[in-house]
C-alpha cells in the first residue's frame, strides 16, 4: 500500500494493518506528518501538531505490539477538535482569550488513549465554536479540500478538512447544532451525532445545556462504529446516560438492514429564512430512489416542528456560548462578533432557560411522532453548499446568525431532542462540491443509522472519492 492509499484507508483498516504487522505505527505517523507538513499550509486544518510526541508514542505502540499487546486502536493517530481537552495543551476554542492549559485529558481522549490511539494534533474551530464556518482572527482561515475558496463548515471545520484531505484517519468533533454533520456534509464525510449521553462530555456536564455532544468525523461508517465501540460511555459528571445499543456498533455495520420504514421530508422549520439548493434536493431524491431499490419503504412525511423548534435551539445555543465565554481569562480579546453573541446569550435568564428545558419532552414527542410509524427520517443535510471564504467576514452577530441558519436549517432540532442523526454523502452538485443527506433515528438507535449508512456506502463508495488537489 502506497503512502496515499494508507493515508486515506481509515482507522479501522489502519488498526488491522498494525495488528497484522503489515505496517508499523511509526510508519503510519510518518506518512501523516509528511502530509501535514506538505499540505496543511493550504488548508489550515490543524491549530497545533504534536509531531515529536506522536513519533515517540508511535515507537512505544510498536514496542507494545511487539510484546503481544492487543488494543483496538493500538498505534493509530487521531486528531482532536480544539474544544476538547488534551492534557498540557490549551483548549483554545478558536481564540487567544484562553491561556490556561488543560490539566487532564477529557474523558473521551482518555478512552481513546486506553484503546491505544495516539494524538497527532488539535484542529481549528471558529471562535467559541459558534459558526458553521471556520475563520478566526487568531488562527486564520480553514479551507475546504474540495474547493479552497469555500469553507469546510464548522464548528468541527478543521477536523473535517483534515480527514477529507487525508491528513489523519479520524478526528474528534462536537455537535451543538450540526457541528459534526455540517462539515461532514460539505467535505464529503460520514458524520454521526450520537445520542446525548452516548459519548462522555467530561469534564463538562451538559455542554451548552445538553445541546452539544462529542463524536467523530470519518470517511467510512466502519471507522465511526469502531470509535463508538471504544469511546462510548459516560461518567457521573456527565449527568446524561444513553440507553445501551441493541448490538455493538461495529456489529451493526456488518448487518445490512431489511425493510426499514423511512419518512423523507424537505420541510424547513418555522423561523428560518432558507431556500433549498437544487443539487441538495436532487441528492435527497436520488437517495429516496436508491433506498427503495434496496427494499425499504419510503413515504413523504413532514415532521411537526411547530413554532418552538428553532427558539428551543437558540435559547441553549446563545446561553451556552455566553457561559463558555465567561470561563475565559481574557474575554476582552474575543472578536467583536463573538463578544456580541455572548452578550446576547447573557440576556437568556435562568428562568427562560429552565422553561425551555422543561418543554424539551413536549417538543421531542411532537417531532418524534414521525417515528411512531417510521424507523428513520431522511432530510437534506444542509440547504445550500458551503459559503465562500470571507463571505461572512465583518458581518454583525445577528446578521451572521440569520445567514448561517438559512444554510443549515435541518440540524439543530435533533440536538434539542438529543436523538441520533447522521450526515451521509450523496454525490456531488453541479459545482463539483459534495452533497449529503441527513438520517435521523429514534432515541438511542445509532445502530440503525450505522447499519443503513453502511448499506448506502456499499452502493455509493464515497470513501473512494478524494479531493483532486490532495491525492
Amino acid at each position: 500500500m502506497d503512502a496515499s492509499e494508507l493515508a486515506y484507508s481509515g482507522i479501522a483498516a489502519q488498526a488491522q494493518l498494525i495488528r497484522d504487522g503489515e505496517i508499523s505505527s511509526a510508519e503510519l505517523v510518518a506518512v501523516y506528518l509528511e502530509r501535514i507538513a506538505r499540505l496543511d499550509g493550504r488548508l489550515n486544518a490543524f491549530r497545533s501538531v504534536f509531531a515529536e510526541r506522536a513519533g515517540l508514542e508511535a515507537k512505544q505502540a510498536d514496542a507494545r505490539r511487539g510484546a503481544g499487546e492487543q488494543r483496538p486502536l493500538l498505534g493509530v493517530p487521531i486528531a482532536i477538535k480544539d474544544d476538547i481537552d488534551v492534557a498540557g495543551e490549551v483548549t483554545a476554542h478558536g481564540t487567544n482569550a484562553v491561556e490556561r492549559a488543560a490539566v487532564a485529558d477529557a474523558e473521551v481522549v482518555r478512552r481513546l488513549r486506553d484503546a491505544g490511539a495516539l494524538i497527532i494534533g488539535k484542529t481549528n474551530v471558529p471562535e467559541l465554536t459558534a459558526w458553521p464556518f471556520t475563520e478566526t482572527a487568531t488562527y486564520g482561515v480553514t479551507r475546504n479540500p474540495w474547493d479552497l475558496q469555500r469553507a469546510p463548515g464548522g464548528s468541527s471545520g478543521g477536523s473535517a478538512a483534515a480527514v477529507a484531505a487525508g491528513l489523519v484517519g479520524a478526528a474528534l468533533g462536537s455537535d451543538g447544532a450540526g457541528s459534526i454533520r455540517i462539515p461532514a456534509a460539505w467535505c464529503g464525510l460520514f458524520g454521526l451525532k450520537p445520542q446525548r449521553g452516548r459519548v462522555s462530555m467530561a469534564p463538562r456536564a451538559r455542554c451548552w445545556h445538553g445541546l452539544s455532544v462529542n463524536g467523530v468525523l470519518t470517511r467510512r461508517v466502519a471507522d465511526t462504529a469502531l470509535f463508538h465501540d471504544v469511546a462510548s460511555g459516560t461518567t457521573d459528571v456527565d449527568l446524561d446516560h444513553a440507553p445501551p445499543p441493541e448490538t455493538g456498533f461495529a456489529q451493526a455495520v456488518a448487518q445490512p438492514p431489511a425493510g426499514l420504514r423511512i419518512a423523507y421530508s424537505t420541510r424547513i422549520p418555522a423561523g428560518v429564512i432558507s431556500r433549498l439548493d437544487a443539487d441538495a434536493e436532487r441528492a435527497l431524491q436520488s437517495t429516496v430512489e436508491l433506498l427503495r431499490s434496496l427494499g425499504h419503504e419510503l413515504v413523504q412525511r413532514d415532521p411537526d416542528y411547530g413554532l418552538e423548534a428553532i427558539p428551543a435551539v437558540l435559547v441553549r445555543y446563545l446561553r451556552g456560548i455566553h457561559d463558555v465565554a465567561g470561563e475565559f481569562e481574557h474575554p476582552e480579546r474575543l472578536e467583536r462578533r463573538s463578544r456580541t453573541i455572548a452578550r446576547i446569550g447573557g440576556l437568556v435568564s435562568d428562568g427562560m432557560l429552565a422553561r425551555s428545558l422543561a418543554r424539551e419532552a413536549q417538543l421531542a414527542a411532537r417531532v418524534g411522532a414521525v417515528f411512531e410509524d417510521h424507523d428513520v427520517l431522511l432530510t437534506p443535510a444542509t440547504a445550500s453548499p458551503p459559503p465562500r471564504i470571507g463571505q461572512l467576514q465583518g458581518r454583525g452577530a445577528l446578521w451572521t446568525l440569520n445567514a448561517v441558519a438559512g444554510m443549515v436549517p435541518y440540524n439543530g432540532v435533533w440536538n434539542v431532542t438529543g436523538q441520533p442523526a447522521a450526515s451521509v454523502p450523496a454525490g456531488f452538485g453541479s459545482d463539483g462540491l459534495p452533497r449529503s443527506v441527513q438520517l435521523v433515528a429514534r432515541a438511542g438507535a445509532e445502530t440503525t443509522l450505522l447499519s443503513l449508512a453502511a448499506q448506502l456506502e456499499a452502493q455509493r463508495q464515497w470513501a473512494q472519492q478524494r479531493p483532486p488537489a490532495f491525492q
